[in-house]
């Protein structure tokens, strides 16, 4: 299964292992199962140190479990781990076989300290970028504590189980048998909502933190643009975010970057954090700012009740997708409403889905579903479609889409429990229509998150932060970059060049606040 190449590379890894591992596979008669057992024999065969069995007892088949001999095994795949999931795999094998990882310690101590029974499963889909990250937290997690075990469910595979359950999003998780939650969730995220006083812990330590020189809101490209340029001139720096790498998670194919022919959004997300870790800069991660004081310190309070002080701040909080906000959408998010149709789409197969949006994002997303489901309705506001003229191309020669413009979705609809159809007005004849869908992916932008300045710093009528060219706000010392402002093009690679601005800008406002009148 794996190619010459990819082989290798693994081969290489795998030297890594300190200590005997066993896979120990369940199988059935299935040409997935016959799939799983060349794999398995093929990871086998790169190390002495990795045993293979073939008389698992899970419930689940096919699906193997990684464990060291004469121990039950924590962390389980009930599916083939390829796609985005293969470094879920190679880094399972490594850590089951004591290699290090590369958390933080207090994360890893606080991680060995709870209680348990926690067992976890993660329904995914191979297609979904934002899956693995949940995978590989819950596996190390597991790999610490001995009262923790994960199993990744590939959802086509087990497509009976995603039905009883009524899963219409990967990733999502249960703890115990009950739904723990959906989405993109962090390591320390997770353990968060295990760990009750971890709240108050991180308020308090967030509390004692001296002033900085420049405090840094956001992890986005802005924002460690931002980070790499104030440590660079010798300040303390900070780096308060909800999530390192913020919406560029949520990217795939990133090909207009310069300098890189092709990357995604996840591997960018990391090589940023490494960059601006390689400098002196506080990096707190998964705090939410709620509220921001200006003053001769600025003071920017989190959710956690922590409040945290600086002499600029530059603020990079990016955006979000731009909900439809009518009846049924928050209602059914995650029951049939969802805004990636990379992770979710795979759960749609041969059913009939609707993707409202016709930009770029909103005709690519109709592409790539067409390819997955049964058909798809694609609504447009406007009388005809925005997307690029080769995108427009592609989806008109697709046989199981259908094209509405003039189309202002009005309602999602379902029976209590999932997605069942979509409404419309025709704004040409102001007739309401419908649609019998089972998903319905939105597509229609981006909204700054922004809401928690209102009052503090001028905002454009779209919500965005007034800047001028130096990234100054309305407010002294209050510097602002990124998909959050008033910047007319929301790309990377002009984010990045505004954080920079921003940095840059702030830094001399320090010199001249510090300078002899």
């Amino acid at each position: 299964m794996l190619d010459a190449n990819i082989k290798a590379q693994l081969k290489a890894y795998l030297e890594k292992l300190q200590r005997p591992i066993e896979l120990v596979a369940s199988l059935d008669d299935s040409p997935k199962a016959r799939e799983m057992a060349d794999l398995l024999q093929e990871i086998a065969e790169c190390s002495d140190k990795i045993g293979l069995r073939r008389d698992g007892d899970a419930d689940r088949r096919p699906s193997f479990a990684i464990g060291l001999p004469g121990e039950a095994a924590r962390i389980s795949f009930a599916g083939i781990p390829l796609g985005h999931e293969f470094t879920s795999l190679v880094l399972a094998l490594l850590q089951v076989g004591g290699h290090p990882p590369k958390v933080e310690v207090e994360v890893i101590e606080q991680i060995k300290a709870l209680p348990g029974p926690f067992r976890f499963e993660t329904f995914v889909s191979l297609s979904c970028h934002n899956c693995p990250d949940v995978v590989q937290a819950l596996n190390l997690m597991a790999v610490l504590n001995p009262g923790i075990s994960h199993t990744m469910i590939d959802g086509a595979l087990f497509q009976d189980e995603v039905e009883s359950r009524r899963i219409m999003a990967v990733p999502t998780v249960f703890l115990n048998g009950e739904e723990f939650g959906q989405g993109r969730m962090g390591i320390e995220e997770i353990v968060a909502r295990l760990d009750t006083g971890a709240t108050a812990r991180d308020a308090e330590k967030l509390g004692a933190k001296e002033p900085f020189d420049v405090l840094i809101v956001g992890g986005g490209p802005a924002g460690a643009s931002a980070a790499i340029y104030s440590a660079r001139k010798g300040i303390r720096t900070g780096v308060v975010a909800e999530r390192f790498g913020g919406q560029v998670l949520d990217t795939l194919a990133i090909e207009n970057f310069i300098s890189v022919k092709e990357t995604d959004g996840p591997k960018l997300a990391v090589a940023l954090e490494q960059h601006v870790r390689e400098y002196a800069v506080d990096v707190m991660n998964g705090q939410k700012a709620v509220q921001l004081v200006p003053g001769d310190l600025i003071e920017v309070r989190l959710e956690n009740g922590a409040s945290l002080k600086s002499r600029t701040v530059i603020l990079s909080t990016g955006a979000r997708w731009r909900e439809l906000n009518v009846p049924g959408e928050r209602e059914y998010r995650g029951k049939g409403v969802a805004y990636c149709p990379h992770c979710d789409g795979p759960l749609f197969k041969g059913r009939r889905v609707a993707v409202v949006g016709g930009g770029n994002s909103g005709v690519e997303a109709a592409i790539d579903l067409a390819g997955i489901v049964a058909h798809v309705t694609l609504l447009e506001f406007a009388d005809q479609l925005k997307a690029d003229a080769v995108l427009q191309k592609k989806l008109f020669s697709l046989p199981n889409v259908t094209v509405v413009t003039d189309a202002q979705t009005t309602a999602v609809s379902g029976d209590g429990s999932k997605v069942n159809g979509l409404l419309y007005k025709d704004r040409k004849t102001n007739e309401v229509k419908g649609v019998d869908v089972d998903g319905v992916f939105v597509q229609i932008g981006l909204l700054p998150n922004t809401d928690w300045l209102q009052g503090t710093v001028d905002l454009s009528r779209f919500g965005e932060i007034q800047i001028d060219a130096r990234g100054q706000t309305s407010v002294p010392g209050v510097f602002a970059a990124g998909d959050c402002t008033t910047v007319p093009f929301k790309q990377i690679v002009i984010a990045m060049g505004a954080g920079a601005t921003a940095s840059l800008s702030a830094f001399d406002h320090l010199i001249r606040a510090t300078a002899p009148a």
